[in-house]
């Protein structure tokens, strides 16, 4: 609501009397005469409406959001996890959302690496997703099948770097590796590890279903996680199994 207030005259209007006289004064040289005759106020801007004014656009400018820390946008993966011989939709439903298994989101912008049968056949990789604009930020899922239930959480972790070798080295060199367990609505059971070094710094999410075992991992380097933790640890929480 804007604030107004009528300034106060600043002029006075007066009415200079002719002398009439037959001797004329003069003025003292160090007063310079001044016309003080007006026949129009002076309008001065108001200064309140103003203030309020400039106040608003300086609020307005700095509560903008960059782009570079506005909202991320994601759309949802549908992952098959399907065997090396049914890769790509042969011998079974090609449809990935009716045929899904697990889910998770993927950043805007992010690309989708490729994997081979031969990947998928060695040691389950069954999808992954990279930052175009910083290669080694990645998300990706491997699977196993044969099991019903979670080994202890220990035995399962040291079991997915095996087959792993940057997990592997991540371990080796880790300054902390925490582990937690989780239940989801219906009650399935997640374990949830963080793992941080100098270097890197990963979050996963393992669980079991229908015979298999997931492994949801989201990887950065160190200084990559720093600036995008929001969004790694989003994607990190978006991992479940449907169906």
């Amino acid at each position: 609501m804007a604030i107004s207030f009528s300034p106060s005259a600043l002029f006075t209007t007066t009415a200079a009397a002719a002398a009439t006289t037959t001797t004329t004064a003069t003025p003292p040289l160090n007063k310079p005469h001044l016309p003080i005759r007006s026949t129009t106020k002076l309008q001065l801007p108001n200064l309140t409406t103003t203030a309020i004014t400039l106040a608003a656009a300086t609020i307005i400018a700095t509560s903008t959001i960059p782009p570079s820390i506005a909202a991320e946008s994601y759309t949802t993966y549908y992952g098959t996890a399907a065997s090396a011989a049914n890769y790509g939709g042969y011998g079974g439903n090609s449809d990935k959302k009716a045929s899904a298994e697990y889910i998770y989101d993927i950043p805007e912008g992010w690309k989708e690496r490729l994997v081979s049968k031969v990947e998928k056949g060695t040691n389950g990789t069954d999808s992954e997703f990279y930052n175009p604009k910083k290669r080694t930020e990645k998300e990706y899922l491997t699977f196993l099948g044969g099991l019903r239930q979670l080994a202890p959480k220990e035995v399962v972790l040291n079991n997915l770097a095996l087959s792993d070798v940057n997990l592997q080295d991540l371990i080796a060199s880790a300054d902390s590796v925490t582990s937690e367990e989780t239940k989801d609505e219906k009650g399935q059971v997640y374990y949830v590890y963080e793992v941080d070094s100098a270097a890197a710094h990963s979050l996963i999410s393992v669980t079991c279903a229908k015979n298999k075992l997931y492994a949801h991992f989201v990887m950065a380097p160190a200084a990559e996680w720093k600036k995008d933790q929001e969004t790694l640890k989003h994607i990190h929480e978006s991992f479940k199994t449907i169906g």
